[in-house]
């Protein structure tokens, strides 16, 4: 592990402490929930999403976040509390295999999966093989609903879409598949972009893996690397029916505005929807799908009383920013401006290039010290790639060289240390952030999803939780 002057503690180890609360991101898009537990509290949510009253947050609730400072978290999102029981936190990749594998083959009424694509491998077909199988003894109970990104999910002759071909051939009328297209890409931008580089343009980035009423919520794609050697993080909560309905229900709402795999390979629209993504208008576009993603927001905040006691809290969040949700990166601009002083701020990403808004609120706010970790360019997933994404791992090693030498600049090398994950064999794809209150030795919120903190992910149509 390459060192920035620190040493990056055994976060990923099975922790019998990492119970902690979590501030779970779930990828609509980039990260979409927020976990905090008790006693150790700390979350927060964007004021152009959810009125700034207290949503009817009970009071003990209320009280224990105002303890912390954590009270803004309620005009962001609506709260599920937990019983952190029921939490588990997955170390291995194998592991986080299956257990997808395990409950694809277990699922009696409903099983999402939310992802950018789904590999072409063995251990993918036998994915593919469980799904089928339970489907077929199901007696017609089981849904299964597949939300990948359009980009990804149809590159190259055999990809995502042929992989699921033959589910909907058989269970049509059981079986969801749906391709998330970004408006932005378009006209001769869409003719002309090559099909390797065209995901850069906008994508859907959540994976969110649900079962009944269990979700597993991760950074990870279903496809081999994934499965076997490149380290992630996994997230599984047991038993949250009213979690696991919301997230249901997200991926849902964004299915209606993706394109709809037929069981011929053809591709159309919803049935309940009219706007093309990319032949239509684009700002009619936009604004339907932000309307149907807020509406989930705003019927979930209404409920916010019914869903019971807990302590453990998750907020869910959003980032899509093309159809004008920037909605978890003012979450976490917020708590890096926010934190107290005396605590801690582990943060780690695969690709690092921090916003311009994340690395000013950093370097400038001094009450928090911060720990880095990132892929060491051995560990990145893009290491030997044909043509220009070849130089990318070099190019995320001199984003974090020059982002170091403005720390330095500011005198702050010694609150602000940076490491790089490097195990032979292995890349990493891990993010995510950790928050730890003064005077404590294990965090108390954590943000898990798919975002990775980067000027990418907040201004293009990148769906993250």
């Amino acid at each position: 592990m390459k060192k920035y002057g620190w040493k990056w503690p055994k976060l990923f180890a099975d922790g019998n402490g990492v119970k902690l609360g979590m501030i779970s991101k779930m990828e609509v898009f980039r990260r979409l929930s927020v976990i905090l537990q008790k006693p150790e509290i700390i979350p927060h949510f964007q004021e152009t999403m959810v009125s700034n009253e207290k949503q009817n947050v009970p009071k003990s609730l209320a009280d224990e976040f105002d303890k912390f400072g954590l009270m803004w978290l309620h005009t962001f999102s609506p709260c599920f509390p937990l019983d952190g029981n029921k939490i588990s936190v997955i170390n291995e990749p194998s592991i986080f295999y299956k257990t997808v594998a395990e409950k694809c083959q277990t699922a009696k009424q409903r099983i999402t999966l939310a992802s950018l694509y789904l590999g072409t491998g063995h251990l993918e077909e036998q994915l593919v093989a469980a799904i089928g199988e339970n489907l077929r003894t199901s007696r017609g109970q089981l849904k299964v609903k597949v939300l990948l990104d359009y980009t990804r999910g149809t590159r190259g002759e055999h990809n995502s879409c042929r992989m699921l071909q033959p589910l909907l051939a058989q269970y049509q009328d059981l079986c969801q598949v749906s391709l998330y297209h970004t408006p932005a890409l378009r006209g001769i931008l869409r003719t002309l972009m090559p099909q390797r580089y065209n995901e850069v343009i906008g994508l859907q980035h959540m994976k969110v893996y649900l079962f009944d009423n269990s979700l597993l919520i991760s950074g990870a794609n279903l496809s081999n690397d994934y499965f076997t050697n490149r380290q992630d993080r996994y997230v599984l909560i047991e038993d949250c029916g009213p979690l696991a309905d919301f997230y249901d229900g997200l991926v849902s709402r964004v299915s209606e505005f993706s394109l709809q795999l037929s069981k011929g390979g053809q591709v159309q629209l919803h049935s309940n929807w009219k706007c093309h993504p990319y032949k239509g208008k684009r700002e009619e576009f936009e604004s339907a799908a932000r309307d149907r993603v807020w509406g989930l927001y705003q019927s979930a905040t209404s409920q916010q009383q019914s869903f019971g006691a807990g302590d453990t809290w998750i907020f869910p969040l959003v980032e899509m920013g093309q159809l004008g949700f920037h909605h978890d990166s003012r979450v976490t601009k917020r708590l890096f401006e926010t934190a107290l002083p005396g605590s801690m701020i582990h943060l780690a990403t695969g690709y690092f290039n921090l916003t311009q808004d994340y690395t000013l609120s950093i370097v400038s706010h001094p009450a928090a010290a911060y720990s880095i970790l990132m892929a060491h360019p051995t560990a990145n997933g893009f290491l030997g790639a044909q043509g220009p994404a070849g130089g990318i791992p070099a190019g995320y090693t001199l984003v974090a060289s020059e982002f170091f030498k403005q720390v330095q600049r500011a005198g702050q090398e010694n609150r602000i240390q940076m490491a790089e994950f490097q195990k032979p064999g292995w890349t990493y794809h891990a993010k995510g952030l950790w928050y730890t209150l003064p005077g404590h030795h294990l965090p108390t919120l954590t943000f898990i999803g798919s975002p990775n903190f980067g000027k990418y992910i907040q201004h293009s149509n990148t769906f993250t939780q």
